[in-house]
């Protein structure tokens, strides 16, 4: 922020046109540290209710350590996506609660936002799992608890109807699925419950790397149903989390 914006909201403040905590808000919305090679956006959880998540793909080790740091600094915890064993041990140098999320390639460190409110993760099969747990372990982070449900894809829907009671207590819902794709349309029929669907690039060659199902998703004709990219685990528990953080925030103010 600039100097003269500063200036401009102090007075504003001094003149009591702008309340106390509008002028906290406007300072750290526009907050971010210039570490050089980045600039970590650290007034993303005070402007968002989320913080900033580190994408480690095609970053240097280094780099992602400064980051990491400067996050943690500022919120008390980090999320970091794509990430690597390697990534992982030069985390732990510094952060001795860095937790390697394998299967997800992710990795969290300190205990991240307080949990309220349920998501369910479904999956189709369990080579759906590593997308599965990109969401589950960002909803994790971002104070959802988590009904992990997987392997539960239309070969056989009696698996699913197994857990529909513990489904139906959730704000939202996550579900992934390869090949066709159709898992959403089904979940879609059955609960009323925001869904998520996430295609993944599970499959045989007419599955186009996930194209696919990604059509099937977009054209479901259950309700209720949005669509995030192919293999997008993040996007969606990102999703799910804010869906389940305004439910539980209205429950709280009623």
């Amino acid at each position: 922020m600039e100097r003269e914006e500063v200036l401009r909201l102090i007075e504003a403040f001094e003149s009591h046109a702008l309340g106390k905590k509008e002028l906290i808000d406007a300072l750290l919305s526009q907050d971010f540290s210039d570490i050089g090679h980045t600039k970590v956006d650290t007034g993303r959880l005070h402007r968002l209710g989320f913080p900033e998540v580190v994408y480690c793909r095609n970053k240097l080790t280094e780099e992602i350590f400064d980051i990491a740091v400067k996050l943690y600094e500022k919120n008390g915890f980090v999320l970091l996506t794509k990430a690597t064993e390697e990534h992982h041990n030069a985390l732990r140098q510094r952060f001795h609660d860095a937790v390697f999320h394998e299967r997800a390639s992710m990795i969290s460190i300190g205990q991240g936002m307080p949990k309220a409110g349920r998501v369910s993760v479904l999956s189709g099969g369990t080579s759906d799992t590593p997308v599965a747990e990109e969401a589950a372990v960002t909803a994790e982070v971002f104070g959802c608890m988590v009904n992990r449900i997987y392997d539960v894809g239309v070969a056989g829907l009696h698996r699913l109807f197994s857990h529909r009671a513990r489904i139906e207590g959730s704000n939202a819902i996550v579900a992934v699925a390869g090949m066709e794709g159709a898992l959403p349309s089904v979940v879609g029929g059955l609960f009323a419950i925001p869904i998520i669907g996430v295609p993944t690039s599970v499959g045989y060659g007419a599955g186009l790397n996930g194209f696919t199902p990604l059509l099937t998703m977009l054209n479901s004709c259950a309700p209720g149903v949005a669509v995030v990219n192919i293999d997008n685990g993040f996007g969606a528990g990102y999703i799910a989390s804010l869906i389940n953080k305004k439910i539980e925030g209205a429950r709280k103010n009623t």
